[in-house]
């Protein structure tokens, strides 16, 4: 096995152990909360799967982007929820539920949505814009359904196995995960900074920017929910935005070192805004409160 492979051997297991980690604390309750609001669910799929294809195809005819961007941006305009946010999402004080069911709903649908979205961008561009769903399928099946899946299944069997193991499996997998993402930012750290120029970074910051206004603007009335949504809606799926951009244009350089960099630039701007939206909670007291003790020990607030 060479270096290379390792790191990305250890980042998938770290994405697995974290999304099976979310399982354990969750129940099919999470998922039946989002559906159960079909308005909310309308309003993050449109902004999730419309309004940010629309943002990416009008920033790429705005800036005078390298090619490689250009790509990743659109790309990254029709990928899903990334299977690492909800985490993300509730440490910041955001909605845990929603968060996951969101996630879960997103992942399946996805499968569908983006080989469509696509075709219907590839035809805008006037040029050949395809993608296999069989990636998809498997890119989705593995990071997202099956390890979360397999910890609601352990929590169903074994809730008090599953609540003691959670934080653990987690502390582990996100040492793992960052330990990997800097040798691999280490390793790719030249190539990703040569692309900082000729508005990369600008365009970049307004897609996320844009992102987080439309998701909060949408969210719903709750702080938490527009939190969520607005994470959502700017932070995309950069395996699959990669399988996107890859099958499409195989001979373009440096689309790995693009999606590193977008992660870079919406950790970036996302930091901040979730900051501020953590402070304004507290400060109006819409932090999660102490939520009653459910029969299985677990006192996350229930979904609203």
């Amino acid at each position: 096995m060479t270096p290379q492979q390792a790191v990305v051997l250890a980042l998938q297991a770290s994405i697995f152990m974290t999304v099976f980690s979310f399982g354990l604390r969750s129940t099919t309750g999470d998922v039946i909360g989002v559906i159960r609001q079909p308005w909310l669910l309308a309003r993050s799929l449109a902004a999730m799967f419309v309004v940010m294809p629309l943002v990416a195809v009008l920033l790429a005819g705005a800036f005078e982007l390298r090619p490689s961007v250009e790509i990743v941006l659109v790309a990254l305009a029709l990928a899903p929820v990334p299977p690492l946010l909800p985490g993300r999402e509730r440490k910041a004080g955001g909605d845990a539920s929603y968060g996951l069911g969101l996630m879960a709903i997103a992942a399946l649908l996805s499968i569908a949505i983006v080989p469509a979205a696509v075709h219907l961008v590839g035809r805008y561009f006037m040029t050949s814009f395809v993608t296999s769903p069989d990636a998809i399928t498997g890119i989705v099946l593995k990071a997202a359904i099956l390890p979360l899946a397999a910890g609601m299944a352990l929590r169903a069997l074994l809730p008090e196995i599953a609540m003691r193991i959670a934080a653990p499996v987690e502390k582990f997998a996100t040492g793992l995960l960052v330990l990997a993402g800097l040798v691999l930012l280490t390793a790719t750290s030249s190539t990703v900074f040569s692309l900082i120029g000729n508005l990369t970074i600008v365009a970049m910051a307004a897609f996320v920017a844009a992102g987080l206004a439309v998701g909060h603007l949408l969210g719903g009335p709750s702080a938490d929910g527009r939190l969520v949504l607005a994470l959502s809606t700017s932070t995309r799926h950069p395996a699959i935005a990669l399988a996107i951009a890859k099958v499409n244009f195989p001979n373009e350089p440096h689309l790995g070192a693009t999606v590193i960099l977008y992660l870079l630039v919406s950790l970036l701007i996302g930091i901040p805004y979730q900051v501020l939206m953590k402070r304004r909670n507290e400060l109006t007291g819409a932090t999660i409160p102490a939520a009653p003790q459910r029969p299985d020990g677990d006192t996350r607030k229930e979904f609203q």
